[in-house]
Order: structure tokens, then sequence, then C-alpha cells
């Protein structure tokens, strides 16, 4: 054998050496194999998250991503979580569809030992590794709060809820009524635009026909908040109505905002990027927080060009 650094290493020793060395270059080159679940991939922000994940993802070489889309199916993302647990996946992202229904099959995948992130909608109960998302009902409040303030604390508003089967729906929902309560805020008209544009605008012209005075639409999200306006401005009222959304995407909401489309969005942040950092630490065997909230922004006329502002935390 011969000496390194003038050592003489026996060749018993070279041997385990050479198979420590070997097995530290595959585990650096073990490739991870992630299963994504969307819910769908008809509303812009959850094509951005998507988007933001497998920007994340294709900075690590040990990570595979594999991404399924549920279009807005309840048994087909379910079917997504016992595929993706039968193909022995490492880690399993869902944004659920829908809360109850995939409750179980989450429970299930981590009791196979799958770990799950849930991303912005909830499963029921505590059977998941990770949930990411903003505080629905603090986005919701501030919402309130700040349409109490434009309108002097009296006006009569429309409210285009989310789907309303969904967490984010319910908690945009009762954090907007809490932020308005106390008021003389009037809520004449409220329909679930299940996050559609195309539904929000029908329902906003049924608000239309009925109600001749609206003064603002508080839309659950920007493609709602959007499909009201364009109600309003055919029939020739955009500019009596204010119009205020959820989302804050760059190229949608914000730009909204800046085209004096909408008078107020408030950011949901995609959780993409953090999703995968997230992911990477448990793969790692790291421990990692049950919960993560991420913060939101509001942005007007008024800051847009700015960066907006960050939403308080005040109860």
């Amino acid at each position: 054998m011969r000496a390194l650094l003038g050592t003489t290493i026996p060749i018993g020793m070279a041997l385990t050496l050479c198979l420590t060395a070997s097995c530290e270059r595959k585990a650096q080159t073990q490739v991870f194999t992630i299963g994504m679940s969307q819910c769908n991939l008809g509303e812009p922000w959850r094509v951005q998250m998507n988007a933001d994940v497998k920007t994340a993802a294709d900075k690590h070489p040990s990570i595979k991503m594999i991404f399924k889309d549920a279009q807005n199916d309840g048994l087909k993302q379910r079917a997504h979580v016992e595929e993706f647990v039968s193909a022995g996946v490492d880690l399993i992202i869902i944004s659920p569809l829908e809360a109850q229904p995939l409750t179980k099959p989450v429970a299930k995948a981590m009791d196979v030992g799958i770990p799950v992130i849930v991303l912005d909608r909830r499963v029921r109960g505590d059977k998941y590794t990770c949930f990411i998302g903003a505080d629905n009902k603090q986005i919701g409040r501030a919402a309130g709060r700040w349409i109490v303030k434009q309108l002097g604390g009296k006006g009569k508003v429309v409210e285009l809820k989310g789907l309303m089967t969904s967490t984010p729906g319910q908690d945009r929902h009762t954090g907007f009524r809490a932020g308005i309560e106390g008021s003389e805020i009037e809520v004449i008209f409220e329909a679930d635009m299940k996050w559609l544009e195309g539904k929000a605008r029908g329902e906003m012209e049924s608000a239309l026909a009925r109600f001749d005075e609206i003064d603002l639409v508080y839309a659950h999200n920007d493609p709602g908040a959007h499909g009201a306006y364009l109600a309003a401005k055919a029939a020739g009222r955009e500019k009596d109505i204010m119009f205020v959304g959820i989302d804050a995407l760059p190229h949608e909401g914000i730009i909204y905002v800046k085209q004096g489309i909408l008078d107020a969005t408030f950011e949901y942040p995609t959780c993409g990027k953090e999703a995968i950092d997230i992911a990477l630490k448990i793969l790692n065997g790291e421990e990692v927080p049950k919960e993560i909230t991420l913060g939101s922004r509001l942005f007007t006329t008024e800051n847009v060009e700015a960066g907006g502002e960050p939403i308080g935390s005040e109860p």
C-alpha cells in the first residue's frame, strides 16, 4: 500500500474509506421524488403557485417533481394522493380543493410514512407534516376595515365569495364581516362565484339588475373583482363603484390597480418557494414547524408604485 502524507494505510482501512466515500457520493446524488396535486389550474394564482414551486425545485438537482391537476374535481385529487402513495414518492405537496374530502387521503399518506405539505387550503385535523399559507381571516378583516374607511363608515356593498366549501373562502368571508362590524356598511348582495372570473361577472350582472345603488364590490380574489368590473363597465356603471380583490399577482391584481380597474388588492402569497424550502428540510431529516403563516400587503393606487404596505396583525 502506498503511503499517503507519510502514513501507510492498511488495506482493510482503505476499503472502508472507499466504501464510505462511495456512500457519501451516493447520498449527495440521491434524487427525491415529490408529487404535487394542485386542485385546479383554472385560476391564475394557482398557475403561479405551480410555477413558483417548479422554479424553486429546478434549483435543486436532488428534486424530481411530478405535477398533477385535479381540474376542480375532489375525487380526482383524492386519486392523485393514492397514486403518489402507490408510487412511493418521497413527499407530497397538496393544495386541496376542499378540506373534508382530502383529509383521509392525506392521513393515509402520513400513515405509510410519506410526509405531506399542505398549501393554502387546509385539511381537517392535524395529520399532515406542515401547513403553509397566509392568514385569510386577517386579510378579510383588513379588507373590511379598509372598506369602512374608504366609504366613511356606510355604504352598499356586494360580496363575491370564493368557493365556500374551502377554508380560504370561509375565512375571507368571516374576516371581512368582522372588519365591517359596528359600521353602517350593508352587504346588499352576496354570491359564491367559486373563484372564477366568468361566474363572478354573471353574479355581478344579477346584482346590477337588482340594485340601482352599489358603492363597492369586495371579491375574494382578483379575477372575481375583475369580472365584476367588466360587468359594471358593460352596464356603464364602473365609475360609480369601487372594486377590491385579493391575490395581488404582479401580472394580475397589481396591474389592475395600476390601470385603475381595482381600487385595492391584498396579497396572498403563492407559498411555492416556501414549500420547496420546507420539503428539503423534511427530506434531510430536519424538524420543521407544523404551521407557517406568511404575511400580506395592501396595494392601492396611492402605494402600488412603492410596493404596497404590510397589513397589521391587530385582532
